[in-house]
Order: structure tokens, then C-alpha cells, then sequence
């Protein structure tokens, strides 16, 4: 596993992450506890140390699972949660009032410590972000504070779906320690201006949905059936199945000695941007720890293939 900078907090992080989303159980069916665990436990021992969860994860379940981990393990283990908006809206909307007033984010904070069972958050981000908030100080007061009373260490925003753009003045700002945003293969929208300029920034950037929630993984076919209740039947609606397998079978076209899988070639894409701080693929089980941390420590994706890839940008949308 290699490691990278968290942006000016100084930290190490391994360059893949665990993203906790899935095995929170909540709109991803199927994870079972115990799987969960064995995974987590087997991603630490093949050296990850950052872990991204949120509290909306089913609710708290997340954090609560990433606390039995913590627990009984003696590595350092970097946690970063979320607080989610107080009017459930994804993404975000309404005033900063209605989603982040400064006593709810103080109240989500405790209720996220208590879930993993810290004394400190090592990185507490907003779920959602607005830009018309960046002139209301109530949010970043409030996580100051914590801050100051050594609940939380850094603080930072996950950005809105497709909108890499709408953090552009907050990281000029300099509010905040990381972004989190979508960045994967179909999607480099980030590259436009949002990732040169945390550089310049030294903001940490966290890359999450490298595999455009499955579409990367090439296991997706018009014939591919989900769980009930399971969301990725919405994400999938309609005939974006079939334009998915199209996409991926130009895709897979370039893989070969230099990248032999589709999941290595997606984490690996977003690895080779200097911006990038770690990657969280949302992993389930032990066979996913194992096949996803396969794409750290390779060499450095060529520069024909990167111009290849830089092909198959894909501006769609398909959480609407």
C-alpha cells in the first residue's frame, strides 16, 4: 500500500480508502455485519488507514460498524465522517439555515462521536454543499468551535454530484482542510478547474464513486437484476444498463498487460491525478478488499493510456 498527504493536514493516508457507504445498509441491500467486519479487518491488515463513513449511513450503522474495528485494532485508523442535512435534501438545497444551522451541526457531531466511540473526529465534512453558504459563517463557526475543543481535528464538504465546480470559491477560501467529489473515468469533470486548484491550495482531495456505483466494474448488463429497494434500480432505470454496457465494452477494449481488470484501470485513473489523496471504493467483502487494493503499488499508467481514457468522458447524470 502507498501513502499520500491529506492536503495541508499533514496526515498519511493509504491511497485506498475504505468508503463505508454500502456496508451501512441503508439503500445498498445485501451486506451482511459480520462480512462487513472481516472486510474492514482485512483492509487494514493490507495497510489501509483512512476510513470515510457518514452518520446518514444507515443511520449510524456505519459508524457503529467502523467502531468495532477501531477498537480492536492497535493501527492508527483515520476516520472521517459526515454530517448530514438537517432537511434530508440530496443535493443540497434551501438555505444554510434549513440544512447546517450551527446547533445542528454540533448535535450530529456528538452523536457521531458517540457512534465510533473516539474522543475526536479526524475529519468531520459536510454531505452536501451549497455555494450561496460560503457568505453565512454559522457552519464554519460551529465546526471552528469543535475544533477548538479537540472534538473534531480537520474539517472539510463532499461536494454535490456533478458539481465540482460549486467549491471553487470555498477552496479559494481556504475554509476547509479537503473536498470530497466524484471522479472516476466517465466522470473527470473535477479535472477542469476543481483539482488544479486544491493543488495550489494544498486542500486534500478524496475521490469517491471511482466505479460510477458499479457501471466501472463491468459487471453491469441490461439483464443485471438488483435487490428490491436496492437504489442502484433507480441509478440504473429506463435503458442505462444497456448504455452502460456500450460504454464499457469500448472501455474494455484497453485493457491488457499494462492494466489487466476493469476495477484496476478505474481506481488507477483516478490514483494518477497528483491531486488526488486516496480513492474510497465502497467495499462489501473480503474479495473486494483484496481485488480493489491490487491497483496500489503498480507503476504509473502510461501516457497513451491515459490519453485513451481521457476519451471516454462521459457527461451524464444519472442520480436525477
Amino acid at each position: 500500500m502507498q501513502y499520500r498527504k491529506l492536503g495541508r493536514t499533514g496526515i498519511e493516508v493509504s491511497e485506498i480508502g475504505y468508503g463505508a457507504w454500502g456496508i451501512g445498509k441503508h439503500l445498498w441491500i445485501g451486506a451482511e455485519d459480520s462480512e462487513s467486519l472481516q472486510a474492514l479487518h482485512r483492509a487494514v491488515d493490507e495497510g489501509v488507514n483512512f476510513i470515510d463513513t457518514a452518520l446518514a449511513y444507515g443511520d449510524g450503522h456505519s459508524e457503529r460498524l467502523v467502531s468495532q474495528v477501531l477498537r480492536e485494532r492497535e493501527e492508527r485508523i483515520y476516520v472521517a465522517t459526515k454530517v448530514p442535512p438537517k432537511n434530508g435534501i440530496w443535493p443540497a438545497r434551501g438555505t444554510l439555515e434549513e440544512a447546517f444551522p450551527a446547533p445542528y451541526i454540533v448535535q450530529c457531531a456528538e452523536r457521531s462521536l458517540r457512534n465510533l466511540g473516539v474522543e475526536a473526529i479526524d475529519l468531520l465534512q459536510l454531505h452536501v454543499w451549497d455555494p450561496s453558504w460560503i457568505e453565512d459563517s454559522q457552519w464554519y463557526d460551529a465546526l471552528k468551535e469543535l475544533q477548538a475543543k479537540g472534538k473534531i481535528v480537520h474539517l472539510g464538504i463532499s461536494i454535490n454530484d456533478h458539481q465540482p465546480n460549486s467549491a471553487l470559491e470555498l477552496v479559494r477560501s481556504g475554509k476547509v482542510d479537503t473536498v470530497q467529489v466524484i471522479y472516476n473515468i466517465f466522470d473527470q469533470a473535477c479535472e477542469d478547474q476543481l483539482l488544479s486548484l486544491c493543488l495550489k491550495k494544498d486542500v486534500g482531495v478524496i475521490a469517491r464513486v471511482p466505479f460510477d456505483e458499479g457501471a466501472l466494474t463491468g459487471t453491469i448488463t441490461p439483464e443485471t437484476k438488483f435487490p428490491k429497494k436496492d437504489w442502484r434500480n433507480f441509478y440504473f432505470k429506463g435503458d442505462r444498463k444497456r448504455q452502460v454496457l456500450d460504454r464499457v465494452q469500448e472501455l474494455s477494449q484497453l485493457l491488457g498487460e499494462e492494466v489487466p481488470t476493469l476495477p484496476q484501470l478505474a481506481l488507477r485513473f483516478c490514483l494518477h491525478h497528483e491531486a488526488v489523496s486516496t480513492v474510497i471504493p465502497g467495499m462489501r467483502s473480503v474479495e473486494h478488499v483484496e481485488a480493489n487494493l491490487a491497483a496500489s503499488d503498480q507503476t504509473a499508467l502510461s501516457g497513451e493510456m491515459i490519453q485513451n481514457l481521457r476519451k471516454q468522458r462521459w457527461d451524464k447524470n444519472f442520480y436525477v
